[in-house]
């Protein structure tokens, strides 16, 4: 089979498709044919190990995951002697038993991991960028408390997780003001939002409105900057780890400045439970993937550069194999 590898850290151009074995299921296990897959922050982070905290987390010197991919799409090939929930020729849709490897030809991932059929009607590709974004989004409208009554910011409502964010909220009832740049207005204003920011040219802080949770889909915006626009009580939530860490160590210290404003963290624990609540929200015509651009797997290097540059909309999709 085809597999994009890498066997060290670096640029872009330490990708490269390389012909591996097929892997063999175990008895609790699926393998599964890719169709597609998405590049994501999350693996350009993990092929440069950068920031350097990710050598902590994914192999000091050399990558633990050799093959990166967050999230798939594709048919059951085979399943193992224990696996009672699906069967060969099913379509499904969601993420790896560990957190990467779906760049991959074939990939076995254990029945009880994140995954779920892929919904009626959906493409592979579409399916393929549905699962990531949408975990980390719900991860952080949790913390969010998202619910009828509650007024959200979603900073970066644009990318994988402020696409996915954006639809979740209007979900569950919250009234959400979505904050992103001028080209992408009208499509984050199309995904629900009941207000639609543009921050090249507004500042949300100085419109004497102020909300129940900030949450920063994207880890470039700050508790600091956001504070004044929340509510007593009032909830930011970071999604990019190390600046929770960051906020949380700044303003713990200060809290009598900041009264009862939180700094909080959520960063997408995928459960089987949430991929088929997804599947359901599909089939029911409240939430779609948002893609921006798609590459065929020979173009990796190019489809991290391209991601790398912060100007994705919603996902870049992977085509897998032929």
């Amino acid at each position: 089979m085809k597999a994009i590898v890498q066997d060290r850290y670096g640029p872009p151009e330490v990708l490269h498709v390389e012909e591996m074995e097929r892997p063999t299921p175990k008895d609790d296990e699926l393998l599964i044919r890719v169709r597609a897959s998405t590049v994501t922050q999350s693996d350009t982070h993990v092929r440069a190990a950068y920031p350097v905290l990710y050598r902590f987390l994914v192999g000091f010197r050399r990558p633990r995951w050799t093959t990166l991919g967050v999230e798939f799409s594709g048919e059951v090939e085979a399943v193992g002697a224990a696996v009672t929930e699906f069967k060969a020729g099913d379509a499904v849709f969601g993420g790896p038993t560990t957190w990467f490897g779906a760049h991959a030809e074939y990939i076995c991932v254990r029945e009880r991991a994140p995954i779920a059929l892929k919904p009626e009607g959906m493409s592979f590709d579409e399916a393929a960028a549905v699962s990531d974004g949408a975990s980390q989004a719900l991860g952080t409208l949790r913390v969010a408390d998202a619910r009828e009554g509650r007024r959200i910011v979603i900073y970066g409502a644009s990318g994988s997780l402020g696409t996915a964010a954006v639809q979740l909220a209007k979900h569950f009832g919250a009234h959400v003001t979505a904050v992103c740049n001028t080209k992408n207005v009208e499509l984050v204003r199309s995904l629900g939002a009941d207000e639609v920011v543009d921050y090249l040219r507004e500042d949300f802080t100085k419109n004497g409105q102020t909300y129940d949770a900030i949450i920063d889909a994207v880890g470039k915006y700050s508790f600091r900057r956001g504070r004044v626009a929340l509510k007593p009580g009032g909830v930011y939530v970071a999604t990019d780890g190390g600046r929770f860490l960051l906020e949380t160590l700044a303003f713990s210290i200060a809290t009598r400045f900041v009264g009862s404003k939180r700094v909080r963290g959520a960063f997408g624990r995928r459960t089987k439970q949430d991929v088929q609540l997804l599947k359901e929200l599909i089939e029911a015509g409240e939430f779609r993937a948002v893609i921006d651009r798609t590459y065929p797997m020979e173009q990796i290097a190019e489809a991290h550069r391209y991601v790398e540059t912060w100007q994705k909309t919603g996902n870049v999709v992977l085509n897998i194999g032929s």
